[in-house]
């Protein structure tokens, strides 16, 4: 007859015992109201600079306003987005 023999169960020395855990505290919020208002200046900017490209009289918008002012101030409703999204929010 063949004697069988069991084995314990191992236990694994790295493991801890599950305990309950803690939810992690809440974070601040990425961006304040002063980024979203930053924001918003930003994208009305952007689209009043392709509405003045728009608005150039000459053929295929080669005039004054759709070469040089549109880009202008197209170029700083960016700036501006940018400034709205690395704005350090106060504490």
């Amino acid at each position: 007859m063949a004697t069988e023999t069991k084995v314990a169960p191992s236990v694994n020395p790295y493991t801890t015992p599950a305990t309950p855990v803690s939810p992690a505290p809440a974070q601040a919020m990425p961006f304040q109201r002063s980024n979203y208002l930053w924001m918003i200046i930003g994208v009305v900017t952007i689209l009043v600079g392709f509405l003045v490209m728009n608005m150039d009289k000459e053929p295929f918008g080669f005039g004054f306003m759709g070469l040089t002012l549109g880009p202008l101030v197209v170029v700083v409703g960016y700036i501006i987005e940018f400034y709205a999204i690395l704005q350090k929010p106060k504490a």
